[in-house]
């Protein structure tokens, strides 16, 4: 079975990609999808804070570092490697891994490579999509509009958006709706997972005592998040090699 990497990135900070890699390893680990984490917000880890067992903190600047993640695909017991981009290295990262062979050969498929794009609601999110787009032949690229606030994506009139989407003509896209403030801080909070707040489990797998209003609104958004997860092709092909394997382990 091929493995899986998929890459969670920004150029621009602050629009909330450890939120979507976060609601991606909860949606693949309530799919039954062995997956591991690699957090590049070195020293600090935001992502390695909710999952402590699964995120390891690196940087991937550090030759090492880039081996802990590419030399061990084939010996990883887990079928998906999510990588979440530290703030603003999208560009440099994707340079990173163009120069040392990565994308090329994700093109010769030796393994699949998907990329969530995760853009804000400002014309240098586009400007973004623009850069990227020299990367991305051969993988999977998803472009993932995350409503994290209340305005909309007010400098994305249909024309300006055609024009860029129009370079891309691989590329998906996706929308993350906006989660209740107070629900996102409680869970922020709490320092758990997505699942394990709506499970009222705090972190260390205690019985939590969250709002029940709260975890409601977690439960909509997750489950929002999740149907849009499974109509993308990378989620998909993730989904069909587990049910192949299953099917031949039987």
């Amino acid at each position: 079975m091929k493995h899986s990497i998929i890459l969670v990135g920004a150029d621009k900070g602050g629009v909330g990609k450890t939120t979507l890699s976060r609601a991606l390893l909860d949606y693949l680990e309530r799919n039954n999808v062995l997956a591991r984490a690699f957090d590049t917000e070195n020293p600090r880890g935001t992502l390695h804070r909710f999952y402590p067992a699964r995120a390891t903190i690196i940087d991937l600047n550090n030759v090492a570092d880039q081996m802990r993640i590419l030399d061990t695909m084939d010996s990883a017991s887990e079928q998906v490697t999510v990588v979440d981009l530290k703030a603003g290295n999208l560009s440099s990262a994707l340079d990173i891994f163009d120069r040392i062979g990565v994308l090329q050969a994700a093109r010769d498929e030796e393994f699949n490579l998907g990329l969530l794009h995760v853009v804000g609601p400002s014309i240098a999110s586009l400007d973004e999509m623009n850069e990227v787009a020299k990367y991305t032949n051969g993988m999977d690229y998803v472009v993932a509009r995350n409503f994290i606030n209340e305005t909309n994506f007010f400098e994305w009139d249909e024309a300006t958006y055609s024009k860029y989407f129009a370079r891309l003509p691989n590329a998906k896209e996706i929308e993350v709706p906006k989660l209740n403030e107070m629900a996102y801080e409680q869970v922020d909070l709490a320092g758990a997972t997505f699942s394990d707040f709506i499970a009222n489990k705090t972190a260390k797998g205690e019985d939590g005592n969250f709002s029940f209003v709260l975890r409601g609104y977690v439960r909509k958004w997750l489950r929002d998040i999740d149907q849009q997860f499974g109509e993308l092709d990378m989620i998909k092909s993730i989904m069909a090699a587990k049910r192949s394997n299953a099917s031949g382990d039987s």
